[in-house]
């Protein structure tokens, strides 16, 4: 920070396993990608290349090569696995995650239907070759899991060796854990939280009111994805209490 302040909410440094902030990188150029870091990387704990958005981006592995050298780990999002698993190719899959030294990877079924069982097989598999990160829920908004069920697959995806689950929001933050208009389910957030321990969970939450949600129910590090590169460092600012939005609720913790 550039100057001390009172009464700011503690952030634990990077690697970190709660507080996590994952970027959504829908084709920055590798200008851009420079430009982002210099200006926050230091809040970025991991970067997502939107759903199959690196199969048509130019200068991938460049591209790559400049997260990995600021120490920001990266992953390709979970449609491009679901693409690969839908035309049987989970094996070129792996193969393109070694080609491309990747560390992490997502497994997610949110345009395609698979069996549980069988995805929670793909995360073991995968589980040996990188870290996994799983998403449940649906990309379609016209499928709405009840609770219990969001429990149960988060658990079994947990069990089955990710490292941390996503609940799923898509990039408009209108489906899963949001309402069309999105509004937070806030009935399925407080019942999946019973189950789920807090830092297990990256809630997808690229709207600020969104953010703002989690942040006042969970504290400063609740884990949050989907976030634009340009929202970093505003995000940053509503988990330390230094924007309008929660200007009084780190404040006021420190009264009681």
């Amino acid at each position: 920070m550039n100057y001390p302040l009172l009464h700011i909410p503690e952030r634990p440094v990077k690697p970190r396993q709660s507080g996590f902030t994952m970027v959504m990188d829908k084709g920055l150029s590798l200008r851009q990608v420079e430009d982002f870091i210099e200006v926050a990387g230091i809040h970025t704990d991991i970067v997502k290349l939107g759903w199959a958005t690196s199969h048509v981006t130019p200068n991938l592995k460049e591209k790559l090569a400049i997260y990995k050298s600021a120490g920001i780990p990266t992953y390709f999002g979970g449609t491009l696995f679901e693409a690969f698993v839908i035309r049987n190719q989970f094996a070129d899959y792996q193969r393109i995650l070694d080609q491309y030294d990747m560390q992490f990877a997502e497994v997610s079924d949110g345009s395609i239907e698979i069996e549980h069982d069988i995805k929670c097989n793909y995360i073991s598999e995968l589980a040996k070759q990188v870290t996994v990160i799983s998403e449940v829920g649906s990309k379609d908004a016209a499928k709405i899991f009840a609770p219990y069920k969001w429990i149960k697959l988060m658990k079994a995806e947990m069990e089955a060796g990710s490292w941390k689950v996503i609940a799923e929001a898509r990039e408009g933050g209108n489906v899963g854990i949001y309402r069309g208009t999105g509004e937070v389910r806030e009935g399925l957030v407080d019942e999946i939280l019973t189950q789920i321990p807090a830092e297990d969970i990256i809630w997808e939450a690229p709207l600020k009111e969104q953010q703002v949600w989690f942040i006042k129910l969970i504290g400063a590090n609740v884990n949050l994805g989907n976030i634009a590169p340009a929202e970093v460092i505003p995000l940053e600012t509503i988990r330390l209490g230094l924007r309008g939005d929660t200007f009084d609720h780190f404040l006021n913790l420190e009264k009681k």
